[in-house]
């Protein structure tokens, strides 16, 4: 029992320790390109989005309380992102079958991106130290694939209406 209760005690430290790491990606730097599948098991290619805004927010698990929370904000929000010519991709290190189990159950209307063995969270500096789970981080990607913002301490219910905001700013 004591092991347990110390394990637990390092676990959360260490998630909510901010740490920076040698990858971590940060304003104006090219946003680290990849290829991941969708919920559909349908690949994704960041260099696709070439030409276009992108909002990529990572989460920790699909079906928590917090992430359904931020999906759902966000799948009520995004004709106002879409609107200022963006899209969304929420990214998790789930795999693609609970990706799709948590798009179909909460009716989302963007892709949720499979990174079940966390490169790509690794490669943008968002997984949790010691656990394969990412941080609540969303990345503003412009056109020409530059990082143009990193928001973090997310609010998962607030998360969309914080992108607009920034979107707005950068696209004046």
């Amino acid at each position: 029992m004591k092991f347990l209760m110390a394990a637990f005690l390092l676990i959360s430290t260490l998630m909510s320790t901010e740490t920076t790491y040698a990858n971590e990606v940060k304003f104006n730097d090219p946003a680290p390109l990849f290829k991941v599948k969708n919920q559909a098991g349908v690949e994704f290619d960041l260099v696709s989005r070439k030409g276009k805004w992108t909002i990529l927010y990572f989460y920790p698990k699909a079906g928590t309380p917090g992430c359904t929370k931020q999906a759902c904000a966000f799948r009520d929000s995004i004709k106002k992102i879409r609107d200022l010519g963006a899209e969304v991709y929420g990214i998790s290190t789930d795999t693609i079958s609970d990706q799709a189990k948590f798009h179909k159950e909460h009716h989302l209307s963007f892709d949720l991106l499979a990174d079940s063995d966390a490169k790509v969270t690794e490669l943008y500096g968002a997984k949790m130290p010691v656990v394969k789970v990412s941080k609540r981080w969303t990345f503003i990607i412009d056109p020409q694939l530059k990082i143009k913002n990193v928001l973090k301490d997310v609010d998962p219910a607030m998360d969309p209406d914080r992108v607009v905001t920034e979107l707005k700013k950068l696209q004046n």
